[in-house]
């Protein structure tokens, strides 16, 4: 090929370049919070890892398929070699239907339905790429040798930052009082905890409200949260994604032989709700949610399930111990504390009747051996265990 087609190629490429979307269409900070989304099957960031999905850090320029410790679909893996690439452009289109773009990938999001979603995400994502979204693009089949050509700037990566001097001395200074407290305890380690570590690891809520902050939240102030936090894994209606816990519904089936166990069917305190999504949800991301965002939270959850039927209902710490579960009847508390075995302080191991043990009843008797079909086999009819 002579020098002026590849020229061409060459020019072509960076005209292209110029007139790709930029990212700036994006809103990183909005993005971080889209990912809230992604945070339960992918990480980002210092120390990222692979987790149910591969970690997204350096993510443009990556060949689809492309980290080798990480177990990707077949079609996920034909797909980068068929040469896709993980640009702007190629993420837009898979972020917004990832199955129809990568037909059998294994990633159960149904996408983001939102551009503006797509655009602050990707925005988000490059932050954590070196490689800039012009070069990534240009990577897709076709256009390899004007990408050979032509040059593209790569930013330099954002250097972590440096401790100042005052947060070294004040971590010094922390380490070194702490170090100074006497040790306690037969072993002589550890110290006694501040009232404040307390507190940080005091926050369970129990039945009748104890543990409670104040605070409050509608379910339509609600209904957003769990959109953008909870949708991807439990579904846009709380009726579970895949594997992902069934929220909403089940009613009428726990004396089934499979029970559908939702916060509405089954769980017997709405205390149990708001403890357990404010010290572990949204999965990838806990703790990350203000209290007025887990009252509005548990108040959706309510809505999904009937028990509160109006959009405008609000939840809070004065209301909160009116609520009752359709199954808070459902449980028998348990008494065996009072029971005469229970009361001893030296527990019976071995021996602990007078008399032998003795075979009152067999497997046969009992009929919960399976049956031996006619002329099978030369055991009784209860099979070949007596």
């Amino acid at each position: 090929m002579s020098k002026f087609p590849k020229l061409l190629l060459a020019t072509g490429a960076i005209v292209g370049f110029l007139a790709s979307p930029a990212l700036g269409a994006g809103d990183a900070d909005a993005g971080k919070k889209v990912f809230n989304k992604c945070r339960a099957c992918h990480a980002v960031g210092e120390g990222a890892a692979n987790k149910i999905g591969p970690q997204l850090n350096e993510l443009f320029g990556r060949a689809a398929g492309g980290l080798a410790d990480y177990k990707y679909s077949p079609a996920m893996m034909k797909a980068g070699e068929d040469g896709v690439v993980w640009g702007e452009a190629t993420l837009l289109d898979f972020l917004a239907d990832p199955k129809g773009f990568v037909s059998g990938t294994k990633m159960g999001f149904a996408g983001l339905k939102k551009e503006d979603d797509r655009d602050n995400v990707i925005a988000y994502l490059a932050t954590f790429s070196s490689e800039s979204a012009a070069a990534a693009d240009a990577k897709q089949p076709g256009d390899g040798e004007a990408v050979a050509e032509a040059e593209v700037a790569t930013p330099e990566p954002a250097q972590p930052e440096t401790k100042s001097a005052e947060n070294e001395a004040g971590g010094t200074a922390v380490a070194a009082s702490v170090a100074a407290e006497p040790s306690g305890g037969p072993l002589s380690l550890g110290r006694p905890a501040t009232e404040e570590e307390v507190a940080a690891w005091d926050i369970d809520v129990r039945p009748d409200g104890k543990g409670l902050p104040v605070g409050r939240g509608t379910v339509a102030e609600g209904e957003p949260i769990f959109t953008e936090n909870c949708a991807s894994c439990h579904g846009d209606f709380g009726e579970g994604r895949g594997r992902w816990p069934v929220l909403a519904g089940g009613f009428d089936t726990l004396t089934r032989q499979r029970p559908e166990k939702t916060v509405g069917s089954y769980w017997p305190y709405l205390s149990t709700v708001y403890d357990y999504v404010y010290r572990a949800m949204p999965f990838g991301n806990a703790r990350s949610l203000s209290d007025d965002d887990v009252y509005a939270l548990t108040a959706y959850i309510l809505y999904l399930n009937d028990i509160v039927t109006d959009e405008e209902f609000e939840l809070s710490n004065e209301n909160f111990t009116t609520i009752e579960m359709p199954n808070v009847d459902g449980f028998i508390p348990d008494t065996r504390e009072a029971e005469a075995h229970y009361q001893t302080s030296d527990p019976c191991i071995t021996d602990c009747k007078p008399e032998p043990a003795k075979v009152t009843m067999r497997a046969q008797v009992l009929d919960v051996t399976p049956d031996t079909a006619e002329g099978e086999g030369e055991g009784p009819a209860g099979g070949n265990v007596d």
